[in-house]
């Protein structure tokens, strides 16, 4: 009974801790990002403004429309697109933060299919 106690005292207080994200910090911003898929790291530079953002992977530029949903998550939507895949919207999540990362989460808006990543200021 004893235990019991000592483990539900512990339970408690590790059920109300809460990890702190100042989203806000990168809504703008010079950055680069690591996502891992199968094994293999992608890494992209980016720049974000208010409502906009410009990437280069692998020597290709992309530019998107950012719509803020809260200040913890997005909607990126590919201005000139060139294919159907970049016809879809992006929805990405904040998860964390740091004060010079934050790991994120990302899916085609509608898809259940979510890859997560790593995002570092420059």
């Amino acid at each position: 009974m004893r235990y019991f106690l000592i483990a539900l005292v512990l339970l408690s207080f590790s059920s109300c801790y809460q990890v702190e994200r100042n989203c806000t910090d990168y809504k703008t911003g010079s950055f680069y990002s690591e996502v891992i898929i199968d094994s293999v790291v992608y890494k992209s530079d980016f720049t974000r403004t208010k409502d906009l953002q410009i990437e280069v992977y692998q020597g290709k530029t992309d530019s998107a429309q950012v719509r803020w949903i809260n200040d913890c998550e997005m909607i990126f939507k590919t201005i000139n697109p060139k294919n159907m895949a970049e016809r879809k919207d992006v929805h990405l999540k904040i998860l964390t933060t740091t004060d010079s990362s934050y790991t994120f989460e990302y899916s085609y808006v509608g898809e259940k299919l979510k890859q997560k990543g790593k995002a570092f200021k420059k």
